[in-house]
C-alpha cells in the first residue's frame, strides 16, 4: 500500500469526494481544494504534497493560472484534468510544466494508473530500462546529467526540469546518435502507448530545448527532430 500525499484541486465537490474515496482506498492520503485561490493558500502554507491533481477549468483563477504561479518554484508532479476536446489547454498545461493529463469525465481507475506512473518516474527509486537510461553521470555538448541526483547542468549552470523532461533528456543523451521513436519514448517516459494526436511527448521535448538552449554555446542544437521517425541527440563531434 502507498502512503503518498495527493491534493486534488477541482471545483466539482462530488467528483472530489469520489476520487478521494477511491484513491484513499488504494492507500493514498488525499485532500481536496475547490478553487485555485484556496489551493494556493494551502500550498504556500505547506508544501509536503507528492502529487497535485489539477482541474484546468475552474471559476475564478483557472488551473492554468495556478500552474503558472506554482511551477517556477514548485517541482511537485502535476496531473491535469481537462475537457476531452480542450487540446490547447492540454498543450499549454504541458508547456507550463504539467507531467501528464487526463480528460474529464475521468475514470478513477485510469486516474489511479496515471498517478502511479507519474509517482514512479518522479520518485528517487524510479525503475527504468538500464540499457537505455544512464546509470552514471554523463556529459555531452556542454550538458551534464546526473541520474542519481536527477540534476542537469549546462556549462555549469543548473537547469530545473520536471520529472518527465528530465527522463526525456536522459534517454536521448544516453542514446546519442540513435533515433528514438515517439512511440518508444512515450512508453518509456509517460508509461503509456502513443495515441493519435497525442502531443505530450513533443511538448516535453520542446520544453527541454527551451530550457537548455539559452545556456548552450551558440549554434549548438543537440536534440534533432527526425521527421516521421522521432528524436535524436546528436553525438559530439570528434
Amino acid at each position: 500500500m502507498s502512503n503518498e500525499r495527493l491534493l486534488i484541486i477541482d471545483d466539482d465537490i462530488e467528483l472530489c469526494n469520489l476520487l478521494q474515496d477511491y484513491l484513499a482506498h488504494e492507500g493514498y492520503r488525499v485532500e481536496a481544494s475547490h478553487s485555485a485561490e484556496e489551493a494556493l493558500v494551502r500550498l504556500n502554507e505547506q508544501n509536503e504534497w507528492d502529487l497535485l491533481i489539477l482541474d484546468i477549468q475552474m471559476p475564478g483563477a483557472s488551473g492554468l493560472e495556478l500552474l503558472q504561479q506554482l511551477r517556477p518554484r514548485l517541482r511537485t508532479p502535476v496531473i491535469m484534468l481537462t475537457g476531452r476536446g480542450d487540446e490547447i489547454d492540454r498543450i499549454l498545461g504541458l508547456e507550463m510544466g504539467a507531467d501528464d493529463y487526463l480528460g474529464k469525465p475521468c475514470n478513477p481507475r485510469e486516474l489511479l494508473a496515471r498517478v502511479r506512473a507519474v509517482l514512479r518516474r518522479a520518485g528517487p527509486d524510479v525503475v527504468v530500462e538500464p540499457r537505455l537510461f544512464p546509470e552514471q553521470v554523463i556529459e555531452r555538448s556542454g550538458i551534464q546529467l546526473d541520474p542519481g541526483l536527477r540534476e542537469v547542468r549546462v556549462n555549469g549552470v543548473q537547469v530545473e526540469l520536471t520529472s518527465a523532461e528530465f527522463n526525456v533528456l536522459a534517454y536521448l543523451i544516453h542514446n546519442a546518435g540513435r533515433v528514438m521513436s515517439k512511440e518508444q519514448l512515450t512508453e518509456l517516459v509517460l508509461h503509456r502507448k502513443l495515441t493519435a494526436y497525442d502531443r505530450a511527448l513533443d511538448v516535453h521535448v520542446s520544453r527541454v530545448r527551451q530550457k537548455l538552449g539559452p545556456l548552450l554555446q551558440e549554434g549548438v542544437e543537440p536534440i534533432k527532430t527526425i521527421r516521421g521517425q522521432g528524436y535524436q541527440f546528436v553525438k559530439d563531434r570528434a
